[in-house]
């Protein structure tokens, strides 16, 4: 197998990201399983398990040069760290006030909302194959959120939605601020500050709404769990594989996620999925399809 990676052949680095997928397809499940802890709590101390745990790579890649990466992302950076946030709170309050199945569909629209923003703000051409699976996408979207016969099922998409948009946002201000980023470190600067940043704002809105910050030891278990593991551990996992996986592979592979994600939920505790969620994310995931095998037919 030829080589496509420093020292990584593809099928390691595709294994890597297939392992990725399959830790943050549990983050639903792992949500699930919280008791008392509300979202925004949950935000706090994953957030806190994130900074620990990404603290830790970069201080081992940068040689003990944390808040120097850090202060190196610049004000893309800064912006990036802040669409997380939407990313991640989004996806906390959406995974506890919706099914499963239908946040992490919704999640997998982050692409379409990036090329809207890559085209909006950096004048970056959107093929015609993507503006078909936009198209595409947003119908199977108006399925699942019509579907819903409850506003807590309706606000939970569309914080799903949010979500997307923020990651989106994250990833044109990463190719915007590209010549920030460290050669040792890379985006993980960028995650880091975002987790501070989360962190802050769950502290912030739990104050203000009255959401106790001191749950069980054991729902602050799972949040911290979630932050080490889940997210920094995933995120590391994929990172390494796609020095090895061209880009749009990368993101079929780790799609895994979205296949995975209902499927835990669904045999653990038993948590079904609507009829609309169905139609409208086999239309999203036929999209997603659509523009990756667009993508893998473009020039790099």
């Amino acid at each position: 197998m030829a080589k496509m990676g420093a020292g990584m052949t593809f099928r390691t680095g595709a294994g890597l990201i297939l392992l990725a997928g399959l830790v943050w397809s549990t983050q639903g499940l792992f949500l699930r399983l919280v008791v008392e802890a509300q979202s925004w709590p949950v935000l706090a101390w994953r957030s806190l398990g994130l900074i620990v745990a990404l603290a830790a790579y970069v201080g081992y890649v940068s040689k003990g040069q944390v808040w120097a990466a850090v202060a190196s992302v610049g004000r893309s950076g800064v912006l990036g760290g802040l669409s997380l946030v939407l990313a991640f709170g989004g996806a906390i309050y959406s995974m506890q006030t919706t099914s499963v199945a239908s946040a992490v569909v919704l999640f997998s629209a982050s692409p379409f909302f990036a090329a809207l923003i890559g085209w909006a703000l950096l004048g970056e051409r959107v093929p015609a194959a993507t503006w078909a699976a936009i198209a595409l996408a947003a119908m199977g979207i108006a399925v699942m959120v019509g579907g819903q016969i409850d506003m807590r099922g309706v606000w939970g998409n569309f914080a799903a939605l949010l979500s997307a948009f923020g990651f989106g946002a994250f990833s044109v201000a990463l190719r915007a601020g590209h010549s920030n980023l460290r050669a040792d470190t890379g985006h993980f600067p960028v995650v880091l500050l975002a987790g501070i940043f989360s962190a802050i704002t769950g502290v912030a809105l739990a104050l203000a709404t009255g959401q106790d910050l001191t749950p069980p030891p054991s729902d602050i278990g799972l949040a911290l769990f979630m932050g080490v593991v889940t997210l920094a551990g995933g995120m590391i996992l994929y990172t390494f594989g796609t020095r090895a996986v061209p880009a749009a592979t990368a993101t079929l592979l780790s799609q895994v996620e979205v296949i995975l994600g209902p499927f835990w939920v669904w045999l653990f505790l038993g948590e079904a999925f609507s009829r609309a969620t169905a139609i409208g994310g086999a239309l999203v995931l036929a999209a997603l399809m659509l523009n990756i095998a667009a993508a893998s037919r473009r020039p790099s």
